[in-house]
């Protein structure tokens, strides 16, 4: 299946990304140099319309939107783990689960979000499947843009691995991109919004 909508994620360094393919979820992975399109400037979490030379000896963008500025941020070891994701991973092993789910809200009671935790006791890292497109972190945030009455919008993801454990990897949607909820996040673990040159 040929894809032209894709959602930026890192790639294995520095210098390079990965598109995965909206509709087929496979990666494309890409230098951040090279190409007709500004392609350096992209951040993890963006959903683009891109269209991709596959004639050379490696793939390049001749050209890409952004379609919506979403961003994904990725935080290894985190400490502490804030208790909604503590209490939910509790719950979900007390009945035997290997994954649990609620919604998140303000204090006057407003939903602003969303907490997912899923078991990492697999053969590979749950983190760093969701952080290279393996297992795509799309379900989650077409459940919330489906939920959204306002429809599909720029969020924030959190992927969280716990410094304390290795059982659980926490994914936290917020609803509103640069909201309070994410930005309390980005305090408590240091992570301050990227800049954005694309938007």
């Amino acid at each position: 299946m040929d894809d032209d909508q894709y959602r930026v994620l890192p790639g294995p360094d520095a210098n390079s990304l990965r598109l995965l393919g909206r509709e087929s979820y496979e990666p494309v992975r890409l230098s951040r140099e090279g190409h007709n399109a500004p392609v350096e400037n992209l951040r993890p979490g963006y959903l683009v319309d891109a269209a991709i030379d596959w004639g050379g000896d490696a793939p390049t963008v001749d050209s890409l939107s952004v379609r919506r500025s979403t961003l994904y941020t990725y935080l290894p070891d985190i400490e502490p783990v804030f208790e909604v994701a503590r209490d939910l991973w509790q719950e979900a092993q007390t009945a035997g689960e290997g994954m649990g789910s609620c919604v998140t809200r303000n204090t006057d009671g407003v939903v602003n979000g969303a907490v997912y935790v899923f078991a990492d006791s697999g053969p590979t890292s749950r983190f760093e499947e969701f952080r290279n497109g393996s297992r795509p972190l799309e379900p989650l945030v077409d459940r919330i843009n489906d939920r959204d009455e306002d429809g599909p919008a720029p969020r924030e993801v959190f992927v969280c691995q716990p410094a304390e454990t290795s059982d659980f990897v926490v994914v936290t949607i917020a609803l509103e991109k640069g909201g309070l909820f994410a930005d309390t996040i980005r305090d408590t673990y240091d992570s301050p919004m990227p800049d954005e040159p694309l938007v």
